[in-house]
């Protein structure tokens, strides 16, 4: 299978290509249009198949692409891959906008292609593990330290991923849907998100100005609390007991924190012919714009489903 990677940033060359690097049968195209990076990659992974111009990639036949570009840049990359019919796996967010992510979701669908937004966090063992766990409170933390920014900036390119996952481990149909902010001269420092419904309360939280950066989920119910820390340290209590479960040395980041299973699903999916679609991720996006408004306008409270 030919698979091009588009963008050679950090995530694409920390997460993506040490795993997709090590899959069989995976003939592995690298598109960047900084000459440098593209040769350094290149050469760090003997990777010969490198390109600089989309039109090009295209031209070469490509099966599937991986997109690590820049937000910006989502929309008219992916745009062009499903109408040649390539299938595409895109880091979040698919797009900055909702209707630019909806208008996105409706093309694959049109072209019959395959589009997956990369929530990894929904593949990670320690996260997935928490949906067999009774969940009447959800909580997730997910701060950053000194790094404040417009609304739509912070909401789409990072507290998507809270979103989305409040949403995954969310104990039922979500009914109530509350948003609070603060902004200081056009930057947010904190949003917090609420999702209730019959049994449970799911509750986001991101500070910018946090003394620290930390992510961390805790479900609780049914006489038990399960925390899970940095995506793979779990330590449960029950019982008024405790335990952890750290991690084995042997366990490799990539695989941990989600990104080799991802890449493994959607690979398995274009080989097999099954078609993914994302009108999920497309609800994590509408949901991401409704509390962009919010948080813009000055609206804390309850929001319409």
């Amino acid at each position: 299978m030919k698979v091009a990677v588009l963008g050679l940033g950090d995530i694409a060359r920390k997460a993506y290509l040490p795993v997709l690097t090590a899959l069989p049968g995976i003939d592995i195209h690298l598109a960047t249009r900084n000459p440098d990076i593209l040769r350094s990659v290149g050469e760090a992974y003997r990777i010969e198949k490198r390109f600089a111009d989309l039109e090009a990639l295209i031209g070469a036949g490509v099966d599937a692409a991986f997109v690590h570009a820049a937000t910006a840049a989502h929309p008219r990359i992916v745009e062009r891959l499903l109408g040649a019919g390539i299938h595409v796996y895109v880091d979040k967010p698919l797009a900055d906008t909702f209707g630019e992510a909806a208008r996105l979701v409706q093309l694959a669908d049109t072209h019959e292609r395959s589009l997956m937004v990369g929530f990894n966090r929904r593949y990670a063992p320690a996260y997935a593990a928490l949906r067999d766990r009774p969940r009447e409170i959800v909580l997730m933390e997910k701060n950053r330290h000194d790094l404040p920014a417009p609304p739509r900036r912070v909401i789409f390119d990072d507290f998507i991923h809270v979103v989305d996952t409040i949403r995954f481990l969310a104990g039922g149909a979500i009914e109530r849907i509350e948003v609070n902010t603060r902004i200081v001269e056009g930057a947010l420092h904190h949003v917090l998100l609420s999702l209730s419904g019959d049994g449970f309360t799911a509750i986001g939280m991101m500070a910018r100005n946090s003394g620290s950066n930390e992510e961390f989920v805790e479900v609780i119910g049914a006489g038990e609390k399960i925390r899970v820390d940095n995506v793979r340290e779990v330590t449960e209590h029950s019982g008024g007991r405790r335990a952890s479960s750290p991690p084995s040395d042997w366990t490799a980041v990539t695989a941990a924190r989600g990104f080799d299973p991802i890449c493994r699903a959607f690979l398995a999916a274009v080989a097999s012919g099954a078609r993914l679609d994302a009108m999920d991720a497309l609800e994590t996006h509408r949901l991401c714009e409704t509390i962009t408004r919010a948080a813009e306008q000055g609206r804390d409270g309850a929001i319409p489903l």
